[in-house]
């Protein structure tokens, strides 16, 4: 978090193209308007299209609907581009989709006669729609399709391609008919507050509607979903619908679901914008505090560090007394309460420049879960902070944290503090950590300091120390998957907290209302606002009051202050 306690990972360069993100659909179709695309959702292989070097194939798993999609693979110097050639009508308005998943997607058209367009994403570990439109010239008869991932990047999957207008005479693919319902729905796990279903896939489906207790709850476009909101030690019984263009199934066979008691100490819960502080356990020329010291604008209190122990996977923790001016561990604990009861909420955080900790099997994610719900038992802490600076793996990671998340029940904060390269994609194993653990998770503040220029969700490169650096940046969380309440932006209370990165007060307002109201903006400005964006963070409360408390004192009360 500081330059003590921070290693500064820059990404030297980024490669990007300048295309142009379009959110917005086409207007309204004709009645006589069809798909024009032919094969449009790869059941016949890769037949009507041609990929280039061999980088297409197609695959039974994952589909958006029916039983096949496209993968491209790019290496060396091929982007893995798959084009088809549509027949369209002159002079004619087409709205050109697919849905795509895994790396770097792109979609687009040329030859259109006016003003080829192309629009594409990050990574995506779901299936998103990419959208645009176009229009063709006076004598334009046929244009180019094409997807195509990015050098470098992971495989991407593309299905359902659609470029709806005016019939071209080309042909298009046959009407789909309404989905069958859906089979094999179970309750695959269940917390306090969130049930977890799954079924399987059906045969012609865009997408699934989930039911609780007879009543409409969520859609999602893949087989399984995580409702949350739910009350603890309650039962709901639960259906799912397929649907496509064509209409909606029946409802499937109820599953019921039960979760789990809340358990610990219960407490206020968290305001719905709030501030995140890392408290120091240790001296480094910062104002030497005790909890009972941090500003009552912190609403979550992070103490840095726990610390590794020889188990794999387990931690403890060790409160620096003698560096903190003789801070008993009863006086600790006592602060812990306090803090508490007023509201708020204090966890111990895992990881730092020296936190070699390492979840990498079952066993090393069961010591994790365990010697963190001791610490919890022990000093009082509401959670834990995954501060992981030398990697994580996804997969035991988000095993341990569901894990501890079951102990501690509903009460149980979870934050964690990934740096930008970390949030690039959601094939990073952070950002894939932070969506598998969704259902428990509080917020990700990520780290917008010690960094090097980094992409934001419309392909270009910003620098740190920029309202756009922190708005186009949080685009891609907001976006990527995780709610807008698990979003806050991580900030240095001052220039001695990091070595790079630090911005004034004003500007980390200004991004949040640019974020949450679409005022304060940069030459970025995001598509849509974000009104339950979580708040802000900083490294840390000892640093903030070596400045006067000037960036809790403006960043928390603007936060505070938020709709």
């Amino acid at each position: 978090m500081s330059p003590h306690t921070r290693s500064a990972r820059l990404w030297a360069s980024v490669a990007t193209a300048a295309l142009a993100l379009t959110f917005a659909g086409a207007g309204q179709a004709s009645a006589a308007d069809v798909n024009n695309a032919r094969n449009s959702g790869f059941e016949s292989g890769l037949g009507n299209w041609t990929c280039s070097a061999n980088s297409g194939t197609t695959v039974s798993s994952p589909v958006h609907s029916g039983a096949a999609a496209l993968k491209g693979t790019p290496a060396g110097q091929d982007n893995a581009q798959c084009t088809q050639s549509v027949a369209v009508k002159p002079n004619s308005t087409y709205s050109l989709s697919a849905w795509v998943q895994g790396g770097y997607t792109y979609l687009g058209v040329t030859g259109t006669g006016t003003t080829d367009v192309s629009t594409w994403t990050p990574d995506s570990s779901s299936w998103k729609q990419l959208t645009t439109s176009f229009t063709t010239g006076s004598s334009t008869t046929s244009v180019t399709v094409y997807t195509h991932g990015w050098y470098g990047q992971a495989p991407y999957y593309a299905d359902d391609v659609s470029v709806y207008g005016p019939d071209g005479g080309g042909g298009s693919d046959p009407n789909p008919t309404v989905p069958a319902t859906p089979a094999g729905l179970a309750v695959s796990s269940t917390t306090s507050s969130s049930a977890s279903l799954s079924w399987n896939a059906v045969s012609g489906a865009t997408g699934y509607n989930v039911y609780r207790n007879g009543t409409k709850v969520t859609a999602v476009t893949g087989t399984s979903a995580t409702v949350t909101g739910l009350a603890a030690s309650t039962s709901y019984s639960f259906q799912v619908t397929a649907t496509n263009s064509a209409g909606e199934s029946a409802k499937s066979t109820a599953v019921t679901a039960t979760t789990t008691s809340g358990g610990g100490n219960g407490g206020i819960a968290l305001p719905k914008h709030a501030v995140t502080g890392y408290w120091q356990n240790f001296n480094n020329g910062a104002t030497v505090q005790k909890l009972s010291d941090v500003s009552s604008q912190y609403d979550i209190i992070a103490v840095a560090f726990a610390d590794a122990t020889t188990t794999p996977g387990a931690v403890t923790f060790n409160l620096d007394s003698a560096g903190l001016g003789g801070y008993t561990v009863d006086q600790f604990k006592a602060d812990i309460k306090a803090k508490q009861a007023a509201g708020k909420k204090v966890v111990v955080s895992v990881g730092g420049q020296n936190g070699t900790i390492s979840v990498n099997d079952s066993t090393s994610a069961t010591n994790f879960a365990n010697s963190v719900y001791s610490l919890m038992q022990t000093y009082g802490f509401d959670g834990v902070d995954i501060d992981l600076e030398n990697g994580l793996n996804a997969t035991y990671m988000s095993q341990a944290l569901h894990s501890l998340a079951a102990k501690a029940g509903s009460s149980f904060v979870l934050t964690m503090a990934p740096q930008t390269i970390d949030m690039q994609s959601t094939s990073n194993s952070y950002f894939q950590t932070a969506l598998n653990v969704k259902d428990v998770l509080t917020v990700v503040n990520m780290q917008y300091y010690n960094s090097g220029s980094m992409l934001g969700c419309d392909g270009k490169v910003y620098s740190q120390g920029s309202v756009d650096f922190l708005t186009a940046l949080a685009c891609i969380q907001l976006e990527g998957g995780l709610s807008p309440s698990q979003v806050g932006l991580g900030l240095p209370a001052s220039t001695s907290a990091a070595g790079s990165g630090y911005v004034s007060p004003t500007v980390v307002n200004n991004a949040l209302d640019c974020l949450t109201k679409g005022t304060g903006c940069g030459s970025f400005k995001p598509s849509k606002t974000y009104p339950d964006l979580r708040g802000a963070m900083t490294w840390s409360t000892n640093w903030d009051a070596s400045a006067g408390s000037s960036w809790s004192n403006s960043v928390g009360g603007h936060v505070h202050a938020l709709p």
